[in-house]
């Protein structure tokens, strides 16, 4: 059995190592002690947790021309359509997470308010790991083209076998702002948006939504 180590500092072309070989570890520019801390993984001393920063595509057709900067065109894991061979946010160990008990607080929100979003992760596996929690959102409708989904917050969780704890992201609404254009600025449209909970872009394992108002209204409710 042979296990491919990648060292670089961005994706490469491993179509032909993912359909013939067992595993990838990518070790990216480990330094000195490199070589102690692949052999560590690969033995099994240590369990791998890190997750790609990155979409690692499955042919050059889906790369953009290097003088295209408008990711919008489709590229990146916010507007990719198709099927990347690895996605944005990644990774795999040698144990394996369970996602459950999503709770959005509020259900509705001022856009200068903030929200909770909370969720258990479970360790299911035989060994002790880390997953790393992805938080991404989409806004169901707008007056401009928005992503598919884009990453607001993350962290990374460390487990023993059958450990189970309970994650909180805390997000101000004003970072679901997008520039708009036309006003030169940042703004937070009044919309419901749904937020999406997994293990990597493609990995969504946990969904809700949160309705954000205008000031003005969910003052006025109150």
């Amino acid at each position: 059995k042979t296990v491919l180590v990648l060292m670089s500092a961005g994706p490469l072309a491993v179509t032909w190592a993912q359909d013939h070989l067992p595993a990838i570890l990518s070790a990216w520019y480990p330094g000195e002690t490199g070589g102690t801390a692949i052999a560590r993984a690969l033995f099994g001393l240590d369990n791998p947790g890190g997750h790609l920063p990155y979409t690692v595509y499955a042919g050059l057709d889906n790369v953009p021309p290097q003088n295209d900067y408008a990711v919008n065109d489709g590229f990146t894991y916010q507007y990719f359509r198709g099927l990347p061979l690895y996605p944005f946010g990644f990774g795999l160990s040698y144990t394996r997470f369970a996602y459950s008990h999503l709770q959005i607080t509020p259900a509705a929100s001022a856009v200068d308010g903030e929200m909770d979003v909370s969720f258990e992760l479970q360790n299911t596996g035989q060994r002790a790991g880390a997953d790393v929690a992805q938080l991404y959102t989409h806004m169901e409708k707008s007056r401009a083209y928005q992503p598919i989904r884009s990453l607001r917050a993350f962290q990374r969780v460390e487990l023993q076998p059958g450990e189970t704890k309970t994650v909180h992201l805390h997000i101000p609404i004003q970072q679901l702002a997008w520039y708009d254009t036309g006003r030169h600025a940042f703004v937070v449209e009044p919309e419901v948006y749904d937020l999406q909970v997994g293990s990597s872009s493609d990995d969504i394992r946990l969904r809700g939504k949160i309705t954000v108002g205008s000031m003005s209204a969910l003052h006025h409710e109150r």
